[in-house]
């Protein structure tokens, strides 16, 4: 309890003060409270619980399957690992478009029944009325632009968005709307890097990319890319700095012939 008290929590304002200084944010995913931990400890700034959590964790081929109450569940242990960064959970697809009192619903759920920091929504001026009715309840709104999973099957396609120069402009416009409305922050999926570069300057509060290059205010991955659990998946902007799952299938290997080999447990291993 004492740990929690004493540590400084990372807020909203805290990002918008690393903007202005120029201090870049860090921002990794999490579902869970093991991995919640090792992240907070390292000293990251923003654990993201995002929907891709139907992916890496239940297997789906797309974001757009994973319902509100399973992102409550998986942001109920990401909480309660965390003492320092701040918790951000995405509204998963069906929880807020269309209907801005159903979307401050889900996100009054997601405060109140995991208790975290902020909730994260993808879109643009579409999504303006949803983000203001959320904010006016005192709740945190980080936005989303660029490549918008949950869009997959409008766009068809996970390629590299705003290319031309009329969606750049959109995308552009959309960050002002969004900076407008109230968003804390704003992610940028999968755009160029000097179009990651003008909405930077284009608006005060922080930019995070994935994809979209070295300019924004900070950079963001789903851990299980990062630490290379995942394999199949090979993007441009990933680099991964583990290898875990060969390591893990190692360790798992090693594990199965010390039991078939009637090594494990030894004497020492027993009661």
């Amino acid at each position: 309890m004492a740990k929690k008290e004493l540590t400084k929590k990372v807020t909203t304002h805290t990002l918008l003060n690393m903007k202005k200084n120029g201090e870049k944010i860090a921002m990794l995913t999490a579902y869970d409270y093991s991995m919640a931990g090792i992240l907070d400890d390292a000293g990251i700034d923003v654990i993201l619980v995002g929907d891709s959590a139907a992916n890496v964790i239940h297997g789906y081929e797309t974001t757009l399957p994973i319902t509100l109450s399973q992102m409550i569940s998986h942001a109920s242990g990401v909480i309660r690992a965390v003492n320092r960064a701040m918790v951000v959970v995405d509204l998963p697809f069906g929880s807020y478009q269309g209907n801005s009192i159903v979307a401050l619903e889900s996100a009054i759920r997601i405060m109140k029944e995991a208790e975290a920091h902020a909730i994260k929504l993808e879109g643009g001026k579409e999504i303006v009325e949803s983000v203001e009715r959320i904010i006016s309840a005192g709740i945190p709104v980080m936005g989303h632009l660029g490549l918008t999973p949950q869009s997959i099957y409008k766009f068809g396609t996970y390629t590299v968005r705003a290319t031309k120069a009329a969606e750049a402009r959109q995308v552009v416009s959309d960050s002002k709307a969004l900076e407008k409305a109230g968003c804390y922050a704003i992610v940028l999926e999968k755009i160029p890097s000097q179009l990651g570069k003008l909405v930077t300057k284009s608006v005060k509060i922080p930019t995070i990319g994935i994809g979209a290059g070295k300019h924004t205010d900070g950079q963001v991955l789903v851990t299980h890319d990062m630490l290379g659990i995942t394999k199949d998946f090979s993007p441009r902007f990933l680099r991964r700095y583990a290898n875990l799952y060969d390591s893990m299938k190692n360790a798992t290997r090693k594990y199965i012939r010390d039991i078939k080999s009637k090594d494990f447990p030894n004497n020492k291993e027993a009661y």
